[in-house]
């Protein structure tokens, strides 16, 4: 069963052209019994195998299977994506996972997977060769590197008389991996999240200043984690050129100074906070009124000499007095990373840091992706090069188990 009932979650369930669909009829019972209000979405495929009429009866909710066919919902597939507590195809055929990792969105079940912010959940039913084709398995390891769950198709008799690998997984299997995923996405309802990101920007003259190269995806991956598993988030932003995420209070500073003052009035009330922000360590002692030229501000040989101050160290002067908040600080390094952040856990005064070396391109800022290592007083975990997305998740869910015991 479900818990924190007070609120019904809803579970999308999405059906394919397969002769497995039947078996959905199975799973949307399943999951109303534990407590779920359960809407499905159909391809015109999955149409022929099990009437749109059927689940309506099951769900007693309209069945979604055209872009356009709720008049009230003049675009289906963000309504239907902001619904969604969590989002669970079975069965999924090839074509339908070929498209998903493709990014191809082009009936209202796909758009609708494209759009949503919820946990996704893909239940393969297929021929066994069709299993096996390279292409179907590297589209099942794009859709995993994304953080989408495979629920693993059984090995069996399989409708077309072939005998192997591509049954659907039991309908108990399914039910329980998308009601855990339910309680996973809920865990952090009624908790006060703080996270800041982005760079800073410490003003030279009126057109330069000094900032790093930090993007803001992380932080704003893991706010947008964080509302979607229920938090109370505030994010309080450096310069990026990102769109707010979906349900998070945003706060848009530009340097230091600003990003410490906005934190200050949120990380009092705050359960956690998570300082991802790259803030500038130093900024001019003074800042020109006019910009700066070569022959008027420099010496007789060109060069410009610029003093700089030590800004306030916004994680360790917050931390020092952080109670009973959990507190998560980021570690960009090009050295020494794991002693590095072993380092800053104590002089931060953090409950966890989260190192990874920046000296890789390919990883860190301005990329997509991230290898970092979790240090605690207790433990080291390294993870692999994985997406921002998943380090947002694999983040929070540790932060869930400190803050929520």
């Amino acid at each position: 069963m479900l818990d924190n009932e007070s609120h019904q979650p809803t579970i999308l369930v999405g059906v394919t052209g397969c002769i497995a669909a039947y078996k959905s009829c199975e799973l949307v019972r399943a999951l109303q019994n534990a407590g779920a209000r359960v809407k499905v979405v159909m391809t015109e495929h999955g149409s022929r195998f099990v009437t749109p009429a059927t689940f309506k009866a099951l769900t007693r909710e309209p069945v979604a299977l055209q872009l356009f066919d709720d008049p009230n919902a003049p675009i289906h597939h963000i309504s239907l994506a902001r619904e969604a507590d969590v989002f669970v195809i079975a069965p999924a055929t090839a074509n339908v996972i070929n498209k998903l990792a493709a990014g191809v969105a082009d009936d209202l079940l796909t758009t609708t997977a494209l759009a949503t912010q919820a946990p996704l959940l893909v239940a393969p039913a297929m021929n066994n060769h069709m299993w096996r084709d390279q292409t179907v398995q590297d589209s099942l390891r794009t859709l995993r590197q994304r953080g989408v769950s495979i629920i693993e198709p059984e090995s069996g008799y399989l409708a077309c008389g072939d005998v192997g690998e591509g049954r659907l997984a039991s309908i108990e299997q399914i039910a329980r991996a998308a009601l855990a995923e339910l309680n996973r996405a809920r865990d952090l309802v009624g908790q006060r999240i703080l996270v800041t990101a982005g760079p800073t920007r410490e003003p030279l003259d009126p057109v330069r200043f000094i900032s790093s190269p930090s993007s803001g995806l992380t932080g704003y991956a893991i706010a947008e984690e964080a509302a979607r598993r229920g938090a109370e988030v505030t994010l309080v932003s450096g310069p990026v050129s990102l769109p707010d995420p979906f349900d998070v209070t945003v706060v848009r500073v530009q340097t230091a100074q600003e990003m410490f003052e906005a934190a200050s009035w949120s990380f009092p009330q705050s359960t956690a906070a998570i300082f991802t922000a790259a803030v500038a360590d130093f900024r001019p002692e003074s800042r020109a009124n006019q910009k700066l030229k070569k022959g008027i501000d420099t010496a007789s040989d060109g060069s410009l000499t610029i003093a700089m101050v030590p800004n306030i160290d916004i994680l360790a002067t917050l931390a020092a007095d952080k109670g009973d908040t959990f507190v998560v600080g980021f570690a960009a390094e090009t050295r020494d990373v794991v002693a590095a952040g072993q380092g800053k856990l104590v002089s931060k005064h953090a409950d966890m840091i989260v190192a990874n070396d920046v000296s890789d391109p390919t990883l860190g800022f301005a990329s997509k992706h991230n290898q970092v290592w979790f240090i605690s007083a207790d433990e080291v975990e390294q993870t692999e090069v994985i997406t921002k997305g998943e380090l947002a998740r694999l983040l929070l869910d540790k932060v869930a188990l400190q803050i929520t015991r």
